[in-house]
């Protein structure tokens, strides 16, 4: 369910809130190919199903950015701010990929609103995203998300 706030200025009574998860996509190699096009990256571990299959994960894994990508789908599902003139991506502050996504996975994102500050025209919020893997115990991703909600 997506939490909503009516204006970016409520996000600064809210940090510290568990905004709860978004819904669970399964990775295919389609968009792995699609995302190694996208970016050059065609390593084999990423693109070449039989070589990756005696690889160290037995099989293809995602690359760690196009699971960082994924958050933009994600956060929609998870958060929503009215009365805004736009919301963009700011950044991030950090980013770790504790564990490779082999394809065939299932993730989606849990999201905390970690900070929200007053900025010219608007709200910063830092949203802390944790890319879980359907399951294992070890997260795919976690990023310090920035973003900038402006009225």
């Amino acid at each position: 369910m997506t939490i909503v706030f009516s204006t970016p200025d409520d996000l600064l009574g809210a940090v510290g809130r568990d905004l709860g998860s978004s819904n669970w996509i399964t990775i295919d190699q389609d968009r792995i190919d699609t995302f190694a096009d996208a970016t050059g990256d065609h390593q084999w571990i990423h693109v070449d199903p039989a070589k990756a299959a005696e690889g160290p994960f037995g099989a293809p894994i995602a690359h760690g950015y196009l699971t960082l990508a994924l958050t933009n789908l994600f956060l929609p599902e998870i958060i929503r701010v009215d009365a805004t003139s736009m919301g963009v991506n700011y950044g991030v502050n950090k980013v770790r990929f504790p564990q490779a996504v082999v394809v065939g996975s299932r993730v989606r994102a849990n999201a905390v609103l970690s900070d929200a500050i007053e900025v010219a025209g608007g709200v910063q919020a830092v949203i802390t995203m944790t890319v879980e893997i359907e399951g294992q115990s070890k997260p795919a991703c976690v990023v310090e998300s920035v973003s900038r909600f402006l009225r």
